[in-house]
C-alpha cells in the first residue's frame, strides 16, 4: 500500500483519491477546534499560503476522539476554521484516528511512523509529512509546532 492508494471523505461526504497529491508534499493533521492546540490553525494556514504554490498540500481531518474537543458537525468545523482561522487548506470529513473505526488511512500513517513508545495518535494536531514520492517521511507530536515544520517543509519540496 502506499499513501496514494487511499481515498477518504471530504467534508461533503464525497470519495476524494488521495492519488490527486501525487508529486506534492503534504502535511496530514487531526484537528479539533476545542483543543489547546486549535490556535495552530494559524500556523498551519500560514505554511499553506507560503508553499501552496510550489507543490505543498495540508489536509485537515477533524478528529473528536481525545476529549470531545471537535464537536458540531464538518459544516459546523469548516465554518468556525475559516471564519476564525481563514484557513484555505482542503478539510476533510470528522475521522477517528486509533481504535476499532480508526480511518485506513490512518492505519497506514502509524505503521510507517510510529510515536514515542506506541504508535497510537495520542492527541489532536499530531502531524504526519508525506514526501513528493508518497513516503511518510516525519511524524510530529501536537507540541512541535507548524512553525518549525517551516524548514522541513521546504527542504522536501526543495529535493
Amino acid at each position: 500500500m502506499s499513501f496514494y492508494d487511499f481515498s477518504v471523505k471530504s467534508r461533503d461526504g464525497e470519495d476524494v483519491s488521495l492519488e490527486q497529491y501525487r508529486g506534492k508534499v503534504v502535511l496530514v493533521v487531526n484537528t479539533a477546534t476545542g483543543c489547546g492546540f486549535t490556535p495552530q490553525y494559524e500556523g498551519l494556514q500560514n505554511l499553506y499560503t507560503r508553499y501552496k504554490d510550489k507543490g505543498f498540500e495540508i489536509l485537515d481531518f477533524p478528529c473528536n476522539q481525545f476529549l470531545n474537543q471537535a464537536p458540531g458537525s464538518d459544516s459546523d468545523i469548516h465554518t468556525y476554521c475559516t471564519g476564525r482561522f481563514g484557513i484555505t487548506f482542503p478539510q476533510f470529513s470528522k475521522i477517528e484516528v486509533n481504535g476499532k473505526n480508526e480511518s485506513p488511512l490512518y492505519t497506514f500513517l502509524k505503521s510507517q511512523k510510529k510515536g514515542f513508545l506506541t504508535s497510537k495518535i495520542k492527541w489532536n494536531f499530531t502531524k504526519f509529512l508525506i514526501g513528493k514520492d508518497g513516503t511518510v517521511v516525519g511524524r510530529y507530536a501536537p507540541t512541535f509546532t507548524p512553525e518549525k515544520l517551516d524548514e522541513i517543509i521546504k527542504a522536501q519540496i526543495e529535493g
